[in-house]
């Protein structure tokens, strides 16, 4: 059985977690200094995401969306959850094929230690959920 519900739960923690991240100083300005667009593509619930790493604001479009992505990366909704929780190595999903991506790797790369900081925030996220559980 999967993690999330549905696409709306993705929605709500896949995507809610840049949002957290955009307002918690320190970390917001981190993922933001990428300069990208970045659409993930879930799995198991169906669900993109494309996510504005730019300043002023980081932005969350739910579905489908009309912007070109600097970098695409598609993966199982699970595998999005165990990565934003600390448990899953997105380099070692890719040379796996777990993880499908598409663009310059070195963005790719670059993305993955700014996202550390946001682990801590993703838990207390998901915290609610896991108690539901």
């Amino acid at each position: 059985m999967s993690y999330f519900e549905d696409a709306a739960e993705v929605y709500k923690y896949l995507g809610g977690v840049f949002v957290t991240a955009n307002d918690t100083p320190g970390v917001g300005e981190k993922l933001r200094a990428a300069n990208i667009v970045l659409r993930l593509d879930y799995s198991s619930p169906d669900a993109s995401i494309t996510v504005v790493l730019k300043d002023p604001a980081i932005e969350v479009i739910e579905g489908e969306s009309e912007l070109t992505p600097d970098v695409r990366m598609a993966m199982s909704a699970d595998n999005g959850n165990k990565f934003w929780s600390g448990d899953y190595n997105v380099a070692v999903g890719l040379a796996k094929g777990q993880v499908k991506a598409r663009g310059p790797v070195s963005k790719i790369l670059q993305l993955i230690p700014a996202a550390k900081p946001v682990f801590p925030l993703y838990r207390d996220l998901v915290a609610g959920k896991n108690a539901d559980n």
